[in-house]
């Protein structure tokens, strides 16, 4: 197969379908575009893309269709009337949407004589296509290796299973663990500057490289505990996290940004009492 002729259709243009077009027209990509709202693919159609009308007009003018729409909801109401064109088809699914709307969405699709790859993107929109990129693929291995070396300049495709749902999983998964650190990262910022301290010299010399070190101990798993078990010391812990919430308090740092020391404290305390 020639990935360079392989026609692709996206279906979305904010900010991420607008990226993903962008970096395949920068491969040398056939690509055709298409959007609810007209207005957004100027920029692509001058760099080559095609403009479709319609997204039968897009379905028709691609070999692959992708959707990186808003939600669940959105692909489906986007696609129920124009799914006939599909039919025989791959739509790849790069919109994000829970474990259940993928695996819900594959069976409709399915019933339509549809293939469905499920997608979740790793990469925000400026970081498309560049080395740290990569995407996350389920469904049928089949498909993926069809498909993977077509959208391949978008980032590296990363295959983690036949269960439609499990690319879903693994990216809310892993947003979940992104959230967390940035819910730790601006209560430690909130607190510096509460208490009058230098908050960028605070970020550059001290936050990022001491969050950096801990990083592996970070995802080393779920239960904290297991990431240096002749180490760890749950009571120690506790205190500790009891510190940082009275130091939190004192400054006045709004209790809405603690609440992930709460929960590690809750963790910390049921850890001593076995």
């Amino acid at each position: 197969m020639n990935t360079q002729h392989e026609r692709i259709s996206i279906l979305g243009l904010g900010a991420m379908g607008r990226a993903l077009a962008s970096a395949l027209l920068a491969a040398g990509r056939d690509v055709t575009v298409w959007n609810r709202t007209p207005g957004k693919a100027g920029e692509l159609v001058a760099r080559g893309a095609r403009e479709a009308s319609s997204v039968e007009e897009a379905i028709e003018a691609g070999d692959l269709t992708v959707a990186c729409l808003l939600n669940d909801a959105s692909v489906r109401e986007t696609l129920a009337p124009a799914v006939p064109k599909l039919a025989g088809g791959t739509l790849v699914n790069l919109t994000s949407g829970s474990v259940r709307q993928a695996r819900e969405l594959a069976g409709w699709l399915e019933g339509q004589g549809v293939r469905l790859l499920s997608g979740g993107i790793m990469a925000v929109p400026p970081t498309v296509g560049t080395a740290g990129a990569f995407i996350l693929y389920s469904g049928a291995r089949d498909l993926f290796d069809r498909v993977a070396p077509v959208l391949g300049p978008i980032g590296r495709p990363h295959w983690v299973g036949e269960d439609p749902g499990f690319a879903a999983l693994y990216d809310m998964a892993a947003l979940s663990g992104m959230y967390g650190m940035s819910a730790g990262a601006d209560h430690a910022v909130t607190l510096v500057h509460r208490e009058g301290g230098d908050v960028e010299t605070f970020k550059r010399e001290v936050l990022q490289p001491w969050m950096e070190q801990m990083l592996p101990f970070m995802v080393g798993g779920a239960d904290v505990t297991a990431f240096v078990p002749e180490e760890f010391n749950p009571a120690m812990q506790a205190t500790g996290l009891e510190n940082i919430l009275s130091a939190s308090e004192e400054a006045g740092v709004p209790g809405d940004l603690a609440g992930h020391l709460r929960s590690s404290l809750w963790r910390m305390r049921r850890a001593v009492a076995g």
